[in-house]
């Protein structure tokens, strides 16, 4: 089943167009990449889905029509997104990121199990639990942002650059938690990555943004055995 389908998307900020008719599926339970480079659209993308760009064309959720909607009238159909930037709560407490994430749900037993996962998930933070967004590292404001986002329990997780700005051994780390988070919970993914190397790890298939068009789509597999692929994205 089609969770989430794109097709034709264009998207603007102010008068300038950044997406140039955007399309890709998203299968209840999967996990799709976008690749590009920098300005080829990645972001802006995911903001279309988001509702905090102004777009054109087709974008559905479980067969819900998102565009128009508000941000938070999104989140509340069970999009998450985590922002590339990351966004803790800096004055607030690791825990109280969590329970913030959690404001709307009224399962008050689920969501103290839910804290509890995302610890066992992210056992740094569980180290750091009393400490304030802003006195973490910068693996550990990752390691809370994709945390505060599992715990609104979203049937879609879009992410943005998960791996930006850390170190290769923690963004590793940050990858085979969200791989494990994806295989118990079966929450839908749409992951924005530079590294390639990365979200090929975690992916099923993926598209390729240049100056926000689509140029290339295939599965994990049939990308990584591109030459173009391994050229510029793959080292290889």
């Amino acid at each position: 089943m089609t969770l989430l389908e794109l097709a034709d998307v264009r998207a603007f900020y102010g008068r300038v167009q950044v997406l140039e008719g955007v399309s890709l599926t998203v299968p209840d339970g999967g996990a799709v990449g976008i690749l590009g480079a920098n300005g080829a659209g990645k972001t802006t993308t995911l903001r279309a889905v988001s509702g905090t760009v102004r777009s054109t064309g087709t974008i559905r959720f479980d067969g819900k029509d998102l565009r128009g909607l508000r941000p938070d009238q999104v989140a509340a159909l069970g999009i998450a997104h985590v922002p590339e930037g990351r966004g803790t709560l800096a004055d607030l407490t690791v825990r109280e990121n969590l329970r913030v994430g959690a404001y709307r749900r009224k399962d008050a037993k689920g969501v103290r199990a839910d804290v509890d996962y995302c610890l066992e998930l992210f056992p740094q933070l569980q180290d750091r639990i009393r400490s304030t967004g802003s006195a973490l590292s910068g693996g550990e404001q990752q390691m809370l942002a994709i945390a505060r986002a599992i715990m609104s329990k979203p049937r879609l997780l879009l992410l943005d650059e998960a791996s930006l700005g850390l170190a290769p051994s923690t963004a590793k780390a940050v990858y085979q938690a969200i791989g494990r988070l994806r295989s118990e919970s079966g929450i839908a993914m749409v992951v924005v990555e530079q590294n390639a190397n990365l979200a090929f790890t975690l992916v099923d298939s993926a598209i390729v943004l240049e100056t926000g068009r689509s140029v290339l789509t295939g599965s994990t597999a049939e990308l990584k055995g591109m030459d173009e692929i391994r050229r510029a994205y793959l080292g290889g």
